[in-house]
């Protein structure tokens, strides 16, 4: 008897702490049952295609939220650095690099104004960035003129829209974007056993091994199922390789540095991390101009996937960026979240969006599902964290 509860209390905490991945699976195989071209190799490289913006915007939208933060800004930065971009190099007949250098550097700069205010005048992140979505979409008319430019073409185009294919050949299948997931699967195997082993020398709780096991071998088939699909079709997608490089590097920093460390302690417990010598006002600099990066990027990104830039780009960007974020496990209190979590928040609001589109459902009633999903996964936090301090 003792062993059935040991066993099922394994389960259960499993669950808990995989929950959002569960949640993303369920929600995969609703929409395959009722659309079998769902899971098509075109539609899978689409949803990579369409929604790679939104998951860049969350990778800092969650650092953002860890450090107790908030910004609604994005989408305007957005808009404003494709309209840079555009200005340069469709008015001006600039090269396509010096287009995105321009909007790097817009966003950089955008990044550090907020962060100037926030961190240094002491003006709370919301009021900030409320009035920064403003103050860009206003410049994102002014630098346009009020008209859409397109398009890119060219070089430009490609980075949103363009593949590798066909570097090794292969029988009607990509064996580049078989190899290229072979290797990143072997390296996601590496870095978990090593972390296992780091966790079993510190004397810290770990899974069991056989769930371990379980947990490689159903990730490796996942990922190469996935890069199969991807090879059927076009190739491997550059956005997908800008996204896996903005992936790993965050993830890292979050989770393996000392500034990533600092941002954990500053939305954990602010008067604490003041107290233990954080230079906090320098560490809120920092997040915000990471953040205006980030949105740089993703302003590069979305202009080349609708090969133009539009006055009204970007809009919304900034709910779903967040809602990404909480779906994905995030606190609304700060000091809670990690990269991987809001990269799987920001695929189930893909993986809806595409879905609902794929049954036809109208944009009203994609919005109503969306809001209620996220007030379930902010309901599901709160709850887990009230459960979780009566256990205690």
């Amino acid at each position: 008897m003792t062993a059935v509860n040991n066993l099922a209390s394994l389960v259960t905490r499993n669950l808990r702490q995989s929950g959002i991945v569960v949640a993303f699976v369920a929600i995969v195989i609703f929409f395959a049952i009722l659309n079998p071209t769902f899971l098509s190799p075109g539609n899978l490289t689409n949803i990579v295609l369409q929604y790679s913006y939104i998951l860049i915007l969350a990778i800092g939208m969650v650092i953002v939220i860890i450090a107790g933060h908030i910004d609604l800004s994005v989408g305007s930065v957005v808009a404003l650095t494709g309209a840079v971009a555009a200005v340069i190099v469709i008015k001006g007949q600039q090269p396509w690099w010096v287009g995105v250098l321009a909007a790097l550097a817009v966003g950089i700069v955008v990044g550090a104004w907020q962060g100037f205010w926030v961190a240094y005048v002491g003006i709370p992140a919301f009021i900030v960035t409320l009035a920064g979505m403003l103050l860009f979409r206003g410049l994102t008319f002014l630098v346009l003129n009020n008209v859409s430019l397109s398009p890119f073409g060219g070089e430009y185009y490609q980075i949103a829209n363009g593949f590798f294919n066909g570097l090794l050949g292969g029988y009607g299948v990509d064996t580049f974007t078989l190899v290229i997931f072979g290797i990143g699967v072997v390296g996601y195997v590496v870095s978990q056993i090593r972390a296992r082993r780091g966790k079993i020398a510190y004397q810290q709780s770990v899974e069991g091994l056989p769930w371990f096991i379980l947990k490689l071998v159903a990730v490796a088939a996942v990922v190469m199922w996935f890069g199969f699909q991807l090879a059927s079709s076009r190739g491997l997608p550059f956005v997908l390789i800008i996204l896996a490089v903005l992936i790993i590097v965050y993830s890292i920093i979050t989770q393996k540095t000392v500034f990533g460390r600092h941002v954990y302690a500053i939305g954990g417990n602010l008067n604490a991390a003041l107290l233990s010598g954080v230079k906090v006002k320098k560490v809120n600099f920092w997040i915000f101009v990471n953040m205006g990066l980030l949105a740089s990027i993703a302003g590069i990104v979305f202009s080349a996937r609708t090969n133009g830039a539009q006055p009204g780009a970007g809009n919304m960007f900034e709910l779903d960026a967040i809602a990404a974020c909480f779906i994905g496990g995030a606190a609304v209190t700060g000091g809670v979240g990690r990269v991987g979590g809001a990269i799987i928040g920001g695929l189930i609001m893909a993986v809806m969006s595409n879905g609902m589109q794929l049954m036809g459902l109208d944009q009203a009633t994609q919005q109503v599902v969306k809001g209620l999903v996220l007030l379930i996964a902010v309901a599901f936090d709160v709850w887990n964290k009230r459960r979780a301090g009566a256990a205690r």
